[in-house]
């Protein structure tokens, strides 16, 4: 039987409510953080969250807060998904407001552009050693819309600490949600965080009127420079084959609930960048990451022309249609790599 426990989840976006509400069914007693105040009084009073998952009923026993002492008091886990780009200043806060140590999740998927670093580097950066029993990454290919349809879905639990990844497992998991484990961190921090950029790629495609060959190779030649980073990084190899590599990069790049698939289709049909995040509503964390892994790449000197070419089409305003005919003149080559 799994132990039932008191658990806050900082962040009420899609992904954040989504996890409460798996978190909630299995028994646990959930106070979910954000900073929105119409966002936390709807999921009191309405147990509904239109914004970012409109025309779903939650579940009655949803509980929101503004005040992040409130929703820390008394838990033994900490859910983190919140976008990249507030990681830093959320968890000073969250360092601030802790009193001792809590086991801490993270589910935001994204590279810290400048420092280069992932996700789990900038909360152990932020969060003293004292307050954090350890720092446990899920992750995997997953939309928060079908995860709260109660659609079959696979997560993996990934920390250098078994043990803590083990109890992150038996949290969540359920009938409907199935939870793996792993032990390669690096390796699912760089799957989850590049195969945005590639998605982004995949939409351009798509908004270009490319076909399923396009696409194909897209995903597969993006996969291939995602595990050269990942492995010159230190990752593993065989994570990028696995529910936080492969498994992530076709659910993000295939699926209209997809927001970097969305704006890349935007990108793809003429829009302007600003445009297409104007329009999009919530974060597109592709953008940020492409930036931090074009620096990431260069200072490392790793070959990456798919993120070099998405990375222009964002920041440099090449034409898209520019983009992949220079891609498909490259220079040819051996497919195989050795890691």
């Amino acid at each position: 039987m799994t132990k039932k426990q008191k658990i806050a989840v900082l962040g009420a976006g899609s992904w954040g409510t989504g996890l409460a509400l798996v978190l909630i069914e299995n028994g646990h007693d959930v106070v979910i953080w954000g900073n929105h105040s119409e966002v936390v009084e709807e999921l009191n009073t309405k147990h509904t969250n239109q914004h970012y998952l409109p025309d779903m009923t939650l579940s009655p026993h949803m509980r929101a807060t503004l005040v992040l002492e409130e929703a820390l008091e008394g838990a033994e886990m900490v859910v983190i998904a919140i976008p990249t780009s507030a990681m830093r200043i959320v968890c000073s806060q969250l360092n601030n407001a802790l009193k001792e140590p809590k086991l801490l999740v993270h589910v935001s998927k994204g590279i810290e552009p400048d420092t280069n670093l992932r996700m789990t580097q900038v909360i152990e950066a932020e969060v003293d050693s004292e307050k954090r029993s350890a720092v446990v990454v899920l992750s995997g290919p997953s939309h928060a819309e079908e995860v709260v349809r109660h659609h079959p879905t696979t997560l993996c639990a990934s920390c250098k600490d078994l043990a803590a990844a083990e109890l992150v497992q038996d949290a969540f998991l359920n009938n409907n949600l199935r939870i793996y484990t792993n032990e390669d961190v690096i390796g699912a921090e760089i799957g989850g965080a590049l195969k945005n950029i590639i998605a982004l790629g995949a939409g351009i495609t798509d908004g270009l009127g490319y076909g399923d060959n396009a696409k194909a190779a897209l995903m597969t030649r993006g996969m291939a420079e995602i595990t050269r980073l990942g492995v010159t990084a230190g990752a593993d190899p065989q994570t990028f084959y696995g529910l936080t590599g492969i498994g992530d990069l076709i659910v993000t790049c295939t699926s209209v609930h997809s927001r970097n698939w969305r704006a890349g289709n935007m990108l793809g049909k003429g829009e302007s960048l600003e445009r297409v995040l104007e329009n999009m509503g919530m974060v597109v964390e592709g953008v940020r990451t492409a930036k931090a892994v074009h620096q990431w790449a260069q200072k490392l000197e790793i070959d990456m022309p798919i993120t070099e070419a998405i990375y222009q089409v964002l920041f440099e305003n090449q034409n898209p249609q520019l983009a992949v005919d220079r891609l498909m003149g490259r220079d040819r080559k051996l497919e195989k790599e050795e890691y």
